[in-house]
């Protein structure tokens, strides 16, 4: 029996590396928790943007009021079981006002959650800035930022965002809200970049950029920001859940948003006084606040594990 041999040999085709945008999205989608929290996050961030057009395919404006929708014989409670839900108010209505519970919800995932992005993206701004400056340049640089970082945390934040928030009256409430929140919020970031930094500026590639002529701002942003762009996304999305919750917490103290701008801390703040008659006020706004804060949570967890796993484990 002839025995033939292939004696041809045919190179394998070379395997590519996946993109990193690919391969994080697919971590991202292989684990049922995560994928839970991201199409969480889309289906909020959806909301807030389509909030005009869902308020108005619910029929009802967020500061309408419908008496129809109350009894004044018991108060102002709203008519029918669960809050008054019904397909014409389909999450209840406003105790007392009549006001259309999903308009008003909507329209708040769009204030709190266009205040914390805005708020956010001060923050990693202001602090990527800094701490990439005090990270490669040392020195005095790296002192000053340094001691600007521990004065702005030694403050206590909350109480100056109340006390300012306070102070100034006549302006855009949504815009001082996000600067004041901003503005407290910077040194984590910058002391997260400041490390990665100092551990970055004598690398090889660094050196190597710095002997063929480069400038500081082309390492800064061509070789060093790069590299801890990974640590900074993750934090970024860490931060995001943080920031809804302290909007939240200003506005339920009072000294947020003002109506009729709607707000999810203020929706709670003013269900407290009907909570033991009308519970559906008050769980409504705080489960859109809960699912909100816990998505973006368990979100930034898994691009942290991703992104930065030595820091996610230390």
């Amino acid at each position: 029996m002839a025995i033939t041999l292939n004696t041809s040999t045919q190179a394998d085709p070379p395997v590519l590396p996946e993109h990193p945008l690919r391969s994080t999205s697919r971590k991202l989608w292989s684990d049922w928790g995560t994928r839970t929290a991201l199409i969480a996050v889309a289906l909020l961030i959806l909301t807030a943007l389509t909030a005009p057009l869902l308020a108005r395919l619910g029929g009802w404006s967020p500061t309408a009021f419908d008496s129809r929708a109350i009894d004044p014989y018991l108060g102002g409670m709203p008519r029918g079981s669960l809050g008054g839900i019904s397909a014409e108010h389909w999450l209840g209505v406003e105790p007392a006002t009549g006001r259309d519970l999903f308009a008003r919800v909507v329209h708040g995932a769009q204030v709190s959650l266009l205040i914390a992005f805005a708020a956010t993206a001060i923050v990693v701004v202001a602090g990527t800035a800094a701490g990439i400056a005090a990270g490669y340049f040392g020195g005095r640089v790296d002192t000053v930022l340094s001691r600007l970082m521990d004065l702005t945390m030694s403050f206590p934040s909350l109480i100056f965002m109340i006390a300012m928030m306070s102070v100034a009256q006549d302006v855009n409430r949504v815009l001082l809200m996000t600067v004041v929140i901003g503005v407290f919020g910077w040194p984590g970031i910058a002391r997260i970049v400041r490390g990665e930094a100092l551990s970055l500026r004598h690398r090889e590639y660094v050196d190597a950029a710095r002997v063929a002529g480069s400038g500081s701002w082309r390492i800064l942003t061509r070789e060093i920001l790069p590299n801890i762009s990974g640590p900074i996304i993750a934090y970024t999305t860490l931060l995001i859940p943080g920031m809804i919750s302290t909007e939240a917490a200003l506005s339920f103290l009072g000294v947020g948003v003002r109506p009729p701008t709607s707000s999810w801390g203020q929706m709670i703040a003013e269900a407290v006084t009907y909570y033991e008659t009308d519970p559906m006020y008050f769980l409504i706004p705080s489960a859109f606040l809960f699912i909100a804060v816990l998505a973006f949570t368990v979100l930034g967890d898994a691009l942290r594990d991703i992104l930065d796993p030595q820091g996610g484990r230390s």
